[in-house]
């Protein structure tokens, strides 16, 4: 599970700026030992965290053995990551971001059940509901659909497979105007 991603070095003595992917920031004091893995996902190696600390909405990170500001450079870019086994319980309605991450939105409130997409991330930020961010099947393009209790029909993490009876419109919301739209609404070509 993804807790960091090291943005920099900060300071001369090794630490390493970085962002705070979790939750659960204060969880640091609890797991001394972490993972690093490489953007690609193939390299990864293990870290023991001497200390950190929270820094203008980031965190800062020491680990043993990494005590300049070269030896910090050479981790620059690479992701903090735990063992899922060790991840925080969470109730029994949430989710943890990187288990939705590949999972696939099925629409089940058509007429016909259609696979939306992927899910490709999920933003927590911009909405007090958290919205999925889908990359569509048929155009290519992103979608956001609104991950409400009220739309939810199943979660099968195993399968990668969320089931949702979305409201009609939903999907088309954000669609360029077609060309009998546009005439209709009296738009400019």
């Amino acid at each position: 599970m993804l807790v960091a991603h090291l943005v920099r070095p900060q300071g001369r003595n090794g630490e390493l700026i970085a962002d705070i992917l979790t939750d659960f920031p204060e969880r640091f004091a609890e797991r001394p030992h972490l993972w690093v893995l490489s953007p690609d996902g193939k390299a990864s190696r293990p870290v023991e965290l001497e200390n950190y600390w929270l820094h203008k909405g980031r965190i800062v990170l020491k680990f043993a053995g990494i005590d300049s500001i070269s030896e910090a450079q050479s981790l620059r870019n690479l992701d903090v990551v735990i063992p899922r086994d060790q991840r925080v319980p969470i109730e029994d309605d949430s989710f943890y971001i990187d288990d939705l991450i590949g999972c696939r939105i099925i629409d089940i409130g058509s007429a016909n059940t259609s696979d939306i997409g992927a899910i490709v991330d999920v933003d927590c930020e911009t909405a007090s509901t958290p919205l999925l961010i889908v990359q569509s099947e048929t155009n290519r393009e992103e979608i956001l659909i609104p991950f409400a209790k009220a739309y939810l029909s199943k979660i099968d993490l195993d399968q990668k497979r969320i089931e949702m009876t979305l409201p009609e419109g939903l999907l088309t919301i954000n669609a360029p105007f077609t060309d009998e739209e546009q005439v209709k609404e009296d738009l400019p070509s």
